[in-house]
């Protein structure tokens, strides 16, 4: 969310910006915006001339029933005063209660507008124009072929899809024995990981109010996204970000503490609305996942370094594991609507023979503690907004599939990494079930 004061001294600049996002039809909105905001302030400063007003006549009202009492004239003046008073206190309840509307219709508004994106972002209207920057790893194509992911894991009877659907519908699964193991591992991994590069393990809820979701992305994310508790003030969390960053809510940080590097893990809980090809099938697009996260809150100078690194740390993670990777900076028209600028890692697919998004790195500028207050004093003791970064470590299972792909022999063994190892209790391969 921006700042209105920004907005109102650099409309043709949020314009140039909403233009680049290909979001035209939210134009209008930016002089709307604008408009309410000169009716609330000018509300604003007429209810203080009222209040400012009501003090004086109030002290006029007693020097003049004082008087009143050798001047009985007095008294007819002091009515007349107390009457102006009470269409001051009228028109002033008129002018709060207009505040309280324009300040909720602006604060709505002011939500849709987005954040404005660096100028290192392309320009594109969706996907197919975001960027290839570096490549980690060869990727290879065996000279055999490659099962369907969900194949791969029923030759280890790891995977129970139909019970899944019976029991909670299409987009869940059970994941089993061998597979089920390798799932944990790989958390355990990434944990390990984090923690060792200096980031603070976090397990936080899974529940978030609605003015935190609010907080943390934009009305279309939430809407295509998140699912409602029936009844209560409850979300369940698409990813651990949203109640990570909900956390500080309200708060003034230390400065002196910043940067916080947090790692978190969680379930997450998408709708993942519409339709999608055969290869988003299977465990790649679920309602229900495990993930573990990479949160940074830092001073608005740091944010850019930060960024930098959070994605090539997944780099580093995934190359551990033997696994190809790609950065792909994402277009203008890909980016949601609270971020600066964002990249994808994604994982080379030897069955497909091509690269699948595996990780999402985001710098969201001051967008998400503007919303949700989240400050710290600078030097100068001045009150500053916060910037907040998130960045995927690993998400399996889709993460999975990109494991059992790229470790995947001919004679239908996987390969386990050494880093995976000792969570595999020393296995160095896994073995398909004889049937």
């Amino acid at each position: 969310m921006l700042d209105i004061k920004f907005i109102r001294e650099n409309p043709d600049v949020v314009k140039e910006n909403i233009k680049k996002k290909f979001q035209d039809e939210k134009l209008p909105l930016v002089d709307k915006v604008i408009e309410l905001d000169a009716e609330n302030r000018a509300a604003i400063s007429e209810a203080q001339e009222l209040r400012t007003a009501r003090n004086t006549l109030s002290k006029q009202i007693g020097k003049l029933m004082g008087l009143a009492k050798k001047d009985p004239s007095k008294l007819e003046e002091a009515e007349a005063v107390k009457a102006q008073v009470k269409a001051d206190a009228d028109r002033l309840a008129e002018l709060e209660k207009k505040e309280d509307e324009l300040a909720a219709e602006i604060h709505k508004i002011m939500l849709v507008i987005p954040n404005i994106i660096d100028p290192s972002v392309p320009i594109g209207p969706d996907d197919t124009y975001n960027v290839e920057v570096h490549r980690f790893g060869e990727p290879k194509v065996p000279d055999y072929p490659v099962p369907y992911h969900t194949e791969i894991m029923e030759s280890f009877d790891g995977i129970d899809l139909d019970s899944a659907g019976r029991v909670s519908g299409s987009g869940f699964y059970y994941l089993l024995g061998d597979i089920a193991r390798l799932h944990e591992a790989v958390l355990a991994y990434a944990r390990d990981f984090m923690i060792d590069k200096g980031f603070t393990y976090v397990i936080p809820p899974f529940m978030i109010h609605g003015n935190v979701v609010e907080g943390v992305m934009s009305q279309t994310d939430m809407d295509a996204m998140m699912y409602k508790i029936e009844g209560e003030d409850l979300y369940l969390i698409g990813t651990s970000e949203h109640s990570m960053i909900g956390r500080f809510i309200d708060q003034i940080l230390p400065a002196e503490q910043l940067p916080l590097t947090l790692t978190s893990y969680s379930p997450c809980f998408r709708k993942e609305k519409g339709s999608h090809g055969i290869e988003e099938r299977g465990i790649y697009r679920i309602h229900q996942f495990e993930k573990q996260e990479m949160i940074v809150v830092c001073k608005p100078e740091d944010s850019k370094a930060w960024y930098e690194k959070l994605w090539k740390l997944s780099v580093e993670l995934f190359r551990s594991m033997d696994i190809p990777v790609r950065q792909l900076e994402c277009c203008s028209g890909d980016l949601a609507d609270l971020k600066v600028k964002s990249c994808d890692i994604e994982a080379w697919s030897p069955r497909q023979q091509k690269y699948f998004e595996v990780c999402s790195c985001s710098n969201l500028g001051d967008a998400q503690a503007r919303r949700l207050k989240i400050r710290y004093k600078d030097e100068n003791g001045k009150m500053q907004l916060a910037h907040t970064l998130n960045n995927t470590c690993v998400a399996p299972p889709r993460m999975l599939i990109a494991f059992l792909e790229n470790n995947l022999q001919e004679d239908g063994t996987v390969l386990i990494p050494e880093v995976i190892r000792p969570y595999m209790g020393g296995k160095e391969k896994l073995v398909p079930k004889k049937k």
